[in-house]
């Protein structure tokens, strides 16, 4: 509070890089991870036991897979937030190149693992998504080329972004991802609405995606299937969705008590996709609401520091960070809901999932570093200065 009552926190000469860190840190946005990962692991104690049971693995092998990886992250998250802008920048866009690449040769190299969608490749002892390191590393390097062209004779980033981002999602819909392309899209359309994109150009590309929708729909089963199971007025009960829609309305305000769901002995991806409706059947509507308020407050948090941010590109990435964290939060609560066709999109921190946690680790790392207090003018301090000019 100080910090946007007098300006923002000086840098002091020589002070050690821990120290400093610590001071300028959003310490809220930590402390809402953190939260968010130890009710992952809470509900990873209910919901994996029995899929390890099925698959011959020790009760609690899911659950010291999804410690060990959450641990990756949290130490991904801490490095990448210590970092300086510019450091962040330079990495991302090494990690955006292998990525794509990574992702360009899934056709080849992938896996579906008997889910219909090539998006893993097998290492063996894990499994690795290239799209969810993708995603951090396409925001900041979006954000770059939208304000390079702020620069007077800079480059039409805008442009440079736009084809760069249509050449991601058609990669993601050939999966078929369409989920994440969808996320892409909107994190992209925020970013560019930041940047001052005009609203008919807005419009326009929602029109855009309307008609590939419809597309797509008229050509690919796969996405035929998910948009008729959500438009159906009747939920199959054996369906992942009708058994998700059961645990929800059977858990109440206060759910039916701990150990005692019984959505996780039936839904294959109880501790990954349907995360939250174990939760919601164990614990209620009072876990639930927690989980998106700590949600909430990450995105929130982080808007409110990057509103005194001046650096056009540190807003840009920001905002855009937070947008795709908050989004894929919403998505995955809105398909166990069935407000949404089914995604196959994990809940971030909550979920079991080692590609998933790393690289959340590192987009959230990627938000702190740029929401950290620097010595500067504020933006509205900079446009009063113009003006008494």
């Amino acid at each position: 509070m100080t910090e946007m009552v007098y300006g923002a926190v000086p840098v002091r000469d020589g002070e050690p890089v821990l120290p400093k860190w610590w001071r300028t840190v959003d310490k809220w946005t930590m402390t809402c991870i953190l939260i968010l990962f130890g009710i992952g692991m809470l509900l990873g104690l209910a919901a994996s036991p029995p899929l390890a049971a099925r698959n011959g693995f020790e009760a609690f092998h899911y659950v010291q897979r999804q410690a060990f990886f959450g641990g990756l992250a949290l130490v991904a998250m801490l490095i990448t937030s210590m970092m300086t802008p510019t450091v962040v920048r330079r990495l991302a866009v090494l990690g955006f190149v292998a990525a794509f690449v990574a992702m360009a040769l899934l056709p080849f190299f992938g896996t579906d693992f008997g889910k219909g969608a090539v998006r893993w490749y097998s290492l063996g002892f894990a499994s690795l998504q290239p799209s969810e390191f993708l995603k951090p590393g396409f925001v900041v390097v979006a954000a770059w080329m939208m304000a390079a062209s702020q620069d007077i004779n800079g480059p039409p980033g805008r442009m440079w972004s736009f084809g760069m981002t249509l050449v991601i999602v058609a990669m993601l819909a050939m999966q078929p991802d369409f989920g994440q392309a969808a996320l892409v899209l909107f994190g992209w359309g925020v970013m560019w609405f930041v940047a001052g994109a005009p609203m008919l150009l807005l419009l326009a590309m929602a029109a855009g995606v309307v008609l590939v929708g419809t597309v797509a729909y008229n050509n690919s089963e796969h996405f035929a299937r998910r948009i008729d199971g959500f438009l159906s007025p009747d939920v199959d009960p054996t369906t992942q969705l009708g058994y998700a829609t059961n645990a929800i309305r059977e858990g109440g305000f206060f759910g039916v008590g701990v150990g005692e769901g019984q959505v996780k002995w039936s839904l294959p991806d109880a501790h990954t996709d349907f995360i939250i409706a174990v939760a919601a059947e164990e614990y209620g509507l009072i876990l639930v609401l927690v989980i998106i308020a700590l949600y909430c407050g990450v995105v929130i948090r982080s808007f409110l520091r990057l509103m005194h941010e001046r650096d056009p590109f540190i807003r840009l990435a920001g905002c855009g960070l937070a947008v795709m964290f908050g989004m894929q939060a919403m998505i995955n609560i809105a398909v166990a809901v069935r407000l949404l066709p089914a995604k196959g999109m994990t809940l971030p921190f909550v979920s079991y999932g080692g590609s998933s946690l790393i690289a959340g680790g590192i987009a959230v790392g990627m938000l702190l570093a740029f929401t950290r207090t620097r010595p500067q003018g504020e933006i509205g301090d900079i446009l009063r200065a113009g003006r008494a000019r």
